[in-house]
């Protein structure tokens, strides 16, 4: 069977090798106690849907649990293990009436590798929403020190995508809140990083829910937010259609506000960034376009 690329490969690579419990088996599963097992304190997953769990906890009443969970011993109380992997499984094998679930037992795990396994299972099976996903990149990022470049190997996602889902993470309250329910995309999240005045994208926010805005006619709206807050001493020309078209196409590519200033005789295009790490990745994008 050939190889999976992607998140597949990232996972084998961050599930350390090594010697496991005595109470192994030869397929290297073994059975432990649920109240034996504690949740990962690096779990990046906030909320499980309790419709999600109903429906993995009939699926585990008819055939049991096919993927095993795997867990790492707890220093701190012998005998007993910390999950890594796996928290949907276990709380549905609760539900389900299991005494014992199928673990893979893996030694010597860090906090690090903790964080990184749960987070990338999440991901393999799209189970985090973006607020998730931005947290724990900015976990790793700040805890343990790894490049949004570093995180995007791990990943296996791009670095832009890791760059631009962090980002989000600098909208006011009520708006990332308003994304980890649903009620806007990602893709709504990074227009509004357009409006630099966190009153104003509360306010975009509102806007965008009441009136069912998608995000290209999201991206118009904060355009126009945009013109007429900007101050100008003589009356702003129309910006043509093309002009326009452009500089969405910009915007959508390197994730970032565009400007384009076209003359007749010429004319300048504005990227605009926010940290070192926006402007390192711009010119990584740019040289490799």
């Amino acid at each position: 069977m050939a190889q999976r690329k992607g998140l597949g490969k990232g996972l084998d690579a961050l599930i350390p090798g090594g010697d496991f419990s005595s109470t192994t088996s030869a397929e290297g599963v073994s059975y432990v106690p649920i109240e034996r097992i504690s949740p990962n304190p690096y779990q990046p997953r906030s909320e499980i849907q309790n419709e999600d769990l109903q429906d993995l906890c009939a699926s585990i009443k008819e055939h049991g649990i096919i993927q095993p969970l795997i867990v790492t011993a707890d220093e701190n109380q012998v005998g007993d293990f910390i999950l890594i992997a796996g928290e949907r499984r276990l709380r549905a094998a609760g539900l389900a009436g299991l005494e014992s679930v199928p673990v893979l037992i893996r030694e010597n795990m860090t906090n690090q590798q903790q964080l990184e396994l749960a987070l990338i299972e999440n991901l393999q099976r799209e189970d985090l929403s973006a607020i998730e996903a931005a947290e724990a990149y900015q976990q790793l990022a700040e805890e343990f020190k790894l490049s949004h470049e570093e995180i995007a190997l791990r990943v296996g996602k791009s670095r832009t995508a890791v760059t631009n889902t962090i980002r989000l993470l600098k909208l006011p309250p009520d708006v990332i809140h308003a994304i980890a329910e649903g009620k806007i995309s990602e893709g709504h999240g990074r227009a509004l990083l357009g409006l630099e005045n966190p009153v104003a994208q509360s306010a975009a926010m509102k806007s965008i829910i009441n009136n069912d805005l998608n995000v290209r006619q999201t991206e118009d709206l904060i355009r126009k937010l945009v013109e007429r807050k900007s101050p100008s001493p003589a009356p702003k020309k129309e910006i043509p259609a093309e002009i326009q078209n452009i500089e969405k196409q910009l915007r959508s590519q390197f994730g970032t506000k565009v400007a384009v200033n076209h003359g007749k005789q010429g004319g300048s295009i504005t990227f605009f960034y926010y940290s070192e790490e926006e402007l390192e990745n711009l010119i990584e994008q740019m040289l490799h376009s």
